[in-house]
């Protein structure tokens, strides 16, 4: 499709909500309309897509809430668009409504989503990574990671403080999936005694090195990826045999990572990746994700998106410092 014919584009947010998607959504319709595109929004993530479920976007009414979290499209995990006959249903609405392209915002399932749909549908699509877990590759941060880890951060600084005044040891589970970029990150700013990942194998070897001998004045504290092999209650109970001494606690963070107000690195991310988004649209560009790698926007094929995004070799080597 020629770019002088893109006209109309449909927008939605699915799977995980994230801090920022509503920043981005607003840059989407500032962009489109600056160039004079219809936006409309998709509610429910591809539940919106398959039913129909769509609402205009306007900037003006966008940009008063470019500061709060979640989704003003909601967002849902769609059974039904995993089969053929849903992803047709999909179809015909963009066909009934005019949609000449798509945006959608989420992560490596809505990709992999946009993949399968691309077999019957030939309008173009972009994608903007919007989850908190990070797990996304081709880009260095996801829409919505920053606010995660700094939501970590608050509430780990707070268990510390009681931790500290009764010496005890407290296993924090933070979220992430099968990614453990949350954990490093907040572990190593709250000066975690031990951070266990899911990519990893060591790091519960040197944490039960540390903990087995721990009778201190101090706090002991792990941090865990929810997505780690042990989980917390596993790793609780082997402290407990290496040192059955301990007084120890478990704190699981869960679902309040996700909401709040998003942090400046979000606003602004989600802004850059909107105006991003639209921008690949009028370069007739499709199925690709727009990302930041190094700080420039880079744009990859979705192919290579749903591939796992590894923790690289600097943030193990940290890891391994600061976990003997």
């Amino acid at each position: 499709m020629s770019t002088n014919k893109i006209k109309h584009i449909g927008v939605f947010t699915s799977g995980g909500d994230s801090p920022g998607m509503n920043a981005a959504l607003y840059a989407i319709a500032k962009s489109a309309e600056a160039k004079g595109i219809k936006i409309s929004g998709f509610r429910k993530g591809y539940e919106g897509l398959i039913d129909g479920d769509l609402i205009p976007l306007k900037s003006h009414e966008l940009k008063k809430i470019t500061q709060i979290g979640g989704t003003i499209l909601k967002t849902a995990r769609s059974k039904r668009f995993l089969e053929l006959e849903g992803r047709k249903k999909a179809l015909q609405t963009l066909k009934a409504n005019n949609i000449d392209a798509l945006i959608a915002i989420g992560g490596d399932g809505t990709f992999k989503g946009l993949l399968a749909f691309s077999e019957i549908c030939d309008i173009p699509f972009i994608g903007i990574p919007g989850t908190i877990d990070n797990d996304i590759f081709g880009t260095d941060y996801t829409l919505g990671f920053d606010s995660a880890v700094n939501t970590a951060i608050e509430n780990i600084d707070k268990i510390k403080d009681t931790a500290e005044s009764h010496n005890r040891v407290f296993i924090v589970e933070v979220m992430g999936r099968d990614s453990g970029y949350i954990a490093i990150h907040s572990g190593l700013m709250v000066g975690a005694d031990s951070i266990l990942i899911p990519e990893s194998g060591k790091d519960f070897i040197y944490l039960l090195d540390k903990v087995k001998n721990y009778d201190s004045e101090d706090a002991f504290l792990v941090v865990v990826s929810e997505g780690d092999e042990l989980g917390a209650e596993l790793v609780s109970s082997k402290i407990k045999e290496v040192n059955p001494n301990v007084d120890l606690r478990i704190t699981k963070l869960g679902h309040v990572q996700r909401g709040g107000n998003p942090s400046a690195l979000d606003r602004m991310l989600g802004i850059r990746l909107g105006v991003a988004a639209v921008k690949t649209l009028l370069q007739g560009k499709k199925n690709v994700m727009v990302g930041v790698l190094n700080n420039q926007l880079h744009l990859t094929p979705f192919e290579v998106v749903v591939k796992q995004h590894q923790v690289d070799n600097e943030l193990y080597e940290l890891l391994e410092l600061f976990g003997k």
